[in-house]
Parts: structure tokens; C-alpha cells; sequence
């Protein structure tokens, strides 16, 4: 485990059954938003077995809660196996615009875990192939672009061929955050290849701080630093009976497994401040991803109450230092490979 614990980041689920209309979503993520959380994240629109009705889109329907919200980050789950390659990253870049810098994509593995390892693949190259300011506006000298700006991208993998330019001008981050569910280990190679933020799912800290430091390890080992991930425990909340939720004493009980899910923590808002403090603590992780069982009221009783004790207790922000998604999580603006050669070059 991490011998500090660094900065903590905390983040939540806004997905509801049967919720089709924007002031639920909106409701929700201006909640999260007072909180002070890094992000929200809402799942993709193939709801589970038996759900006919499934869900609405996430990404279109975080594209109407950007101009609601101001600072909180957006991360829809895109699934790679239902969505073309090349317009899906454009999409999310779009986003990125909408929202101002606050966008992030949730890639969702599936059972093909090669071809969505692909699609990011392809997605990073997209992003990675506008440089800033392209656009010149040489009315007298006939020139509206520079030409060496935008570069052409042709990926191609064993599933997926991705093709560019990116039709979008590169985001305000420089590329939207990627995250990846780490729950099942066959996502661990796109993980440490392309991920900014890994959800994993432990019952102890113990537990996730091995997770935690093989995923690092595994990015290091893929070229990249062993800080370039953000590892955060996902983690059902259900806070509905308040303190004494079926029996428990103040401080909760410890977190259950569930097979299909995140762990179950069930008791008051006071035992799950004192369950993240811990875990955090002791560096098992960087911070932890709430489902609600029940939203919005165990949204509401997480923000109000947990996430508040941790502000008074000074281990959780109470302003945002920053306005994109990147400077939550405490990154810097990725920079442009194209525009370092150059500077290389020079």
C-alpha cells in the first residue's frame, strides 16, 4: 500500500430506473455538484436483463446536464462494442466542450475486452491528433487552418479501424478522462494502457490496496508513471434507516460482498465517513465510487451528511481549485505529442 494517502477523491453513480426526464438527472448531479464530488458517472443505455425498457442515453442525456452544473465532472458509460469507433471519441470530445472540460468516458469492456482495448486505443489517437489553435483566420493571406495541425490518424487493430482527423478540435482538456471498471481482471491491460481512473470492487482495505498497487504496476510497466492512475473503490451505499440501519451501531457494519455488484455498505452516514477515512488512511485507495441504493435520498444523506464530516474534518475539498476534470483529479493538461516533437525539433 501507498504510504500516503494523498488527496481524496470521491465520486457517485446518478442512474435511476424508469427515469427518462432531465430534472432528475439535473436534481442529482447539481447535488453531487454541492458536495464538491470529482464526478458523476450515469450507465449506459442497454439496461440489464428483464429491464424492457433499458435506459436513456448517458451520454445525451449528460450533455443536457452540462449546462446545468458549473464544475462537477460528467463520465457516461459508452459501450465499444454498440457504438462506431470513430464517432464515439468525437462524441465524447463534444462533451468535453458542452461541459467546458468537465467530460470523461466510462469504457465499457463488455465481453470484449481486445476490441474495447482497440477502440480506446483508437479514441486516444484521435484525441492525440488535434493540436491547439489550428485555426489561423488569414483573411488577406487566404489561409483559415494551419495544414500541420490537424494530423491523420489510421489505426487499425484486429477488431476496429479508426481513421482522422477527429472531426472536433481538441478538447479543453486536451483528451476527456478515462475510466475503466477494473472489476474482472481481463480489463486490467486496457486499465494500465489507457485509463485515468479504475473502479475496483474489495471488502477490505487489504484487499484493494493489492488491487490498487498491481494496477499501478501494470501501468508502469506499459509505459506510463505509477501515479498516472486513479483507483477508486466502488462501493452500494444504502444509508436509508439512518444510524441504526438494521441493528448497526453508528460506526455501520463492514462492507458486504454482492454477487453482480459493488460491495454493500448498509448503515449512517457517520460509519461510511469513518469507513472511507480509514481506507484512505491507511492508502488502500484514492477514494471510493457511491452508488445510491436508493436516489436521490441516499444521495442526498451521503452528500449532507458523510461527505460533510469529512469537510469538517479537512480530508475532503470544500471549493473546487479548478474547473476541469483533470485538475480534480489533481492532473495537469495533457500535452500534445505533436507539439512536443515540434518543440523537440526546435
Amino acid at each position: 500500500m501507498a504510504p500516503s494517502p494523498g488527496t481524496l477523491h470521491l465520486a457517485a453513480a446518478i442512474d435511476g430506473t424508469g427515469q427518462y426526464t432531465a430534472p432528475y438527472y439535473v436534481e442529482l448531479a447539481r447535488l453531487a455538484e454541492s458536495g464538491m464530488l470529482d464526478f458523476i458517472t450515469l450507465d449506459d443505455s442497454f439496461g440489464p436483463s428483464g429491464e424492457e425498457q433499458g435506459r436513456p442515453d448517458a451520454l445525451t442525456v449528460l450533455a443536457r446536464v452540462a449546462p446545468d452544473t458549473g464544475r462537477i465532472g460528467l463520465v457516461p458509460t459508452v459501450t465499444t462494442t454498440h457504438t462506431e469507433p470513430f464517432h464515439l471519441p468525437c462524441a465524447v470530445a463534444t462533451l468535453d466542450w458542452m461541459s467546458r472540460g468537465r467530460a470523461g468516458w466510462t469504457v465499457s469492456v463488455s465481453t470484449a475486452e481486445a476490441e474495447a482495448a482497440e477502440v480506446a486505443e483508437g479514441g486516444a489517437r484521435l484525441w492525440g491528433g488535434r493540436e491547439d489553435d489550428p485555426e489561423i483566420r488569414d483573411l488577406a493571406g487566404g489561409l483559415f487552418v494551419d495544414r500541420d495541425k490537424p494530423h491523420d490518424v489510421d489505426f487499425e487493430g484486429g477488431h476496429v479501424r479508426v481513421r482522422g482527423p477527429s472531426l472536433v478540435p481538441r478538447s479543453p482538456q486536451g483528451h476527456p478522462v478515462v475510466a475503466v471498471d477494473a472489476t474482472d481482471p481481463v480489463t486490467w491491460h486496457t486499465v494500465a494502457r489507457h485509463a485515468d481512473v479504475a473502479f475496483i470492487r474489495a471488502t477490505t482495505p487489504d484487499a484493494a490496496g493489492r488491487i490498487r498497487d498491481e494496477l499501478r504496476r501494470r501501468a508502469e510497466e506499459s509505459g506510463r508513471g505509477r501515479n498516472a492512475l486513479t483507483v477508486l473503490a466502488a462501493v452500494t451505499v444504502d444509508l436509508a434507516d439512518g444510524e441504526y440501519a438494521a441493528g448497526l451501531a453508528v460506526h455501520g457494519g463492514p462492507l458486504t460482498a454482492v454477487d453482480g455488484g459493488p460491495p454493500l455498505y448498509r448503515g449512517g452516514p457517520v460509519g461510511l465517513a469513518e469507513l472511507i477515512a480509514g481506507w484512505h488512511t491507511a492508502g488502500a485507495v484514492d477514494g471510493f465510487h457511491i452508488t445510491p441504493a436508493g436516489p436521490p435520498g441516499d444521495l442526498e444523506r451521503f452528500v449532507n451528511g458523510t461527505v460533510a464530516l469529512l469537510q469538517h474534518r479537512g480530508l475532503f475539498r470544500t471549493f473546487y481549485p479548478g474547473t476541469t476534470l483533470h485538475e480534480h483529479l489533481g492532473r495537469p493538461r495533457p500535452a500534445n505529442r505533436y507539439a512536443l516533437a515540434r518543440e523537440a525539433a526546435r
